[in-house]
């Protein structure tokens, strides 16, 4: 879609219309992946007898794959062919996710499902990031990453709770797998009547930017610019631990004799508090070290995911999800802008691209390990190790990412 280059000035209370949009549509698109958040252990177990961790991990695997991939090419295409364009792809791609999953006849139906969920993913939730960097430009760019991820995770939130409630009161299958119609077809509408292309906001940031061109911009992302390939470490291993969050805490839960409405009110506290609390770090990172908050965050999610597996009071249970929750709520925009900050606008949306390619290959990965360390050493070894994985995530990032200052 074309615009006057004229029209298409940067700033976020200049494009508070389309912004507010983008929000709403990322809420939707975390309302998706939500559905899967509480309920699915059980489902794996009741519709298809699965047993083995490692087997019902792997939906999460093939999610974070696809997802991962996606990623890549969304942020390789976006000038191409439009954010826009692929923001309508992907929620086209998401309508039969929630029909697979009521009539899946068996489980490789729901490893496919969860094949387009990821597909979606990679293109609408990369589009919406990308986006809202085009329309706020650097003065905002943490706040606006931090209100995208807001409406995306408090959204899993809410449908991991919504989802758990369901299934306490009609069962795992068919009527929570109803929410997701929903969202498919209403983020699909407002995407194609109400939401504009940002691609030409890219014209007058080119003449200001002070980041450097790349000359590979896969390499110098995943492992030559330290402070990019600092950055994108952290974020596979936030998602490895979130995959072993996402697939092994509902089962550490029913182990200790919780029913899906109370294991539903614990998984969904995680994601709900990394979702309100993006609203205040993502501001924050437009002012404060960018690096330091990266290394805390990183910290404060390792020891709850350590804390886990040796308490089972409700209470203690729901504080441990609150403090992953803020950890994961003062790295994840972080993530973002960072990556955005260090590199040139045109180079922007493929950087963001290859960080979320890794970043998300962190489902997969961590689906493996844990599924496999979960089925020979037990869950505790499971959380135990990740937390591990996490706590030396941090130490990268303090002895390889440049020291910063703050934005503003």
């Amino acid at each position: 879609m074309q615009m006057h280059v004229a029209t298409a000035i940067q700033g976020l209370s200049r494009n508070k219309g389309q912004f507010a949009l983008l929000v709403l549509v990322n809420a939707f698109v975390g309302g998706m992946v939500g559905l899967e958040r509480t309920i699915f252990p059980e489902y794996a177990s009741q519709q298809f007898g699965l047993t083995s961790h490692s087997a019902m991990l792997s939906f999460i695997m093939a999610f974070g794959m696809s997802k991962a991939i996606s990623n890549y090419y969304t942020g390789r295409l976006a000038n191409r062919f439009g954010r826009r364009n692929l923001l309508i792809v992907g929620w086209i791609l998401s309508l039969p996710v929630p029909l697979l999953l009521i009539y899946a006849p068996g489980w490789n139906w729901v490893v496919f499902a969860n094949i387009l969920l990821g597909i979606h993913q990679g293109l609408t939730w990369s589009s919406t990031v990308v986006m809202k960097i085009d329309l706020v430009g650097e003065k905002n760019r943490g706040l606006a990453m931090g209100l995208n991820e807001f409406a995306g995770y408090l959204a899993v939130g809410v449908a991991a709770y919504l989802t758990g409630y369901i299934a306490t009161v009609y069962g795992v299958t068919p009527y929570p797998f109803y929410l997701g119609i929903f969202i498919a077809v209403t983020g699909l509408a407002i995407t194609v009547f109400f939401v504009k292309d940002t691609t030409t906001y890219l014209v007058s940031e080119q003449k200001d930017s002070l980041a450097a061109m790349m000359g590979n911009v896969f390499a110098e992302t995943t492992f030559r610019n330290k402070a990019l390939s600092a950055v994108t470490q952290a974020g596979l291993v936030n998602n490895l631990n979130d995959g072993m969050v996402w697939g092994l805490l509902p089962v550490l839960l029913m182990t200790y004799g919780y029913d899906q409405l109370h294991i539903g009110q614990v998984t969904a506290t995680y994601p709900v508090i990394w979702g309100l609390g993006q609203v205040f770090t993502g501001k924050m990172s437009d002012h404060v070290s960018k690096k330091k908050m990266l290394v805390t965050g990183m910290l404060l999610q390792a020891g709850a995911i350590l804390l886990y597996p040796f308490f089972q009071g409700f209470g203690v249970l729901v504080a441990l999800s609150v403090l992953l929750g803020a950890g994961t709520a003062i790295v994840y925009p972080v993530f973002l802008s960072a990556i955005a900050e260090a590199s040139h606008p045109v180079q922007r949306a493929e950087s963001l691209g290859t960080f979320r390619l890794w970043r998300d290959l962190g489902y997969a990965i961590g689906a493996v390990i844990s599924g496999l360390v979960s089925d020979f050493f037990g869950l505790s070894a499971a959380f135990v190790l990740t937390a591990v994985f996490t706590a030396l995530s941090s130490l990268i990032l303090q002895m390889r990412m440049p020291t910063d200052q703050a934005s503003h």
